[in-house]
Formats: structure tokens, C-alpha cells, sequence
């Protein structure tokens, strides 16, 4: 399969945000860079993002990992989203209303049937890391 265009991949995101499903909550994700393989994007935490706490809910950074790895994963030669077999996150600073994430998927392997991933969220202003997740897919045979 060709390798999709960056514009072709945020057609895809706007798509998947303008839906009626769950994935409308990243609609204010927007894909700063691609490459083969890895797929760079920003968001504002806004109070619609937030815990009771204040800061960016787990939820959330758990759905980010899954699907910018998942744009990854999709930007690369093979071009399948797959599905889901294992995703991890280990959550380490909080992100609070205001301020800016970065979220740096790069697919660490891609393999016959599993592709591997991980994810970055850092602040941006500091580059202090807010969590990291990594991500399997079974890609099909």
C-alpha cells in the first residue's frame, strides 16, 4: 500500500473527531508533523480535558496513546490501523488547564502480524514528560 499523504492522514483524524463516537473528544488534536512511521501532534488542555482534579484526565492520555500510535502505525508503508492486543501507560507529571502537550508516537517495530509503538506526551514549554505509553496491534495476516 502507498504511504498516505499528511494531508490525506488529517482528513482521516478530522473524520474520525467529526463522528457521533467517542473519538469526537480529540477534536482539538492537531497533527503537527508526520514521517514513516511517526506521527507528531499538539493540544491545549482545556477544562473539557480535566479530572476533578484539574489536570488532564487519565482517560483521556489513554486514548491518545491509542490512537495517535494507531496514526502511526497507519502513516507507515503498510498502511493498516489494526486492532488492539496490549497497551500500557505509565502516567508521571500532571497537565493542567492552559497548557500545551506534545504527543510523539514512533512505531518502534512493524513486523508480518503485530506492529509496536510508543507514545510521548511531553509539556511543551518545559519538555517535561507527562506520560508514556506504549502500544501492539495485530495487523492481520
Amino acid at each position: 500500500m502507498a504511504l498516505l499523504s499528511l494531508n490525506a492522514l488529517k482528513q482521516i483524524m478530522r473524520v474520525m473527531v467529526d463522528s457521533p463516537g467517542f473519538d469526537r473528544v480529540l477534536k482539538k488534536v492537531e497533527i503537527v508533523s508526520a514521517s514513516p512511521g511517526k506521527v507528531v501532534c499538539e493540544m491545549k488542555v482545556e477544562e473539557e480535558h480535566t479530572n476533578r482534579g484539574g489536570t488532564m484526565h487519565g482517560g483521556l492520555t489513554a486514548t491518545l496513546v491509542d490512537v495517535i500510535s494507531t496514526t502511526a502505525i497507519m502513516y507507515s508503508e503498510r498502511g493498516a490501523p489494526g486492532v488492539s492486543v496490549d497497551m500500557n501507560i505509565t502516567y508521571m507529571n500532571a497537565a493542567k488547564i492552559g497548557e500545551d502537550v506534545l504527543i510523539t508516537a514512533q512505531v518502534l517495530k512493524q513486523g508480518r502480524t503485530l506492529a509496536f509503538a510508543t507514545v510521548d506526551l511531553t509539556n511543551k514549554a518545559t519538555g517535561k514528560i507527562i506520560a508514556q505509553g506504549r502500544h501492539t496491534k495485530h495487523l492481520g495476516s
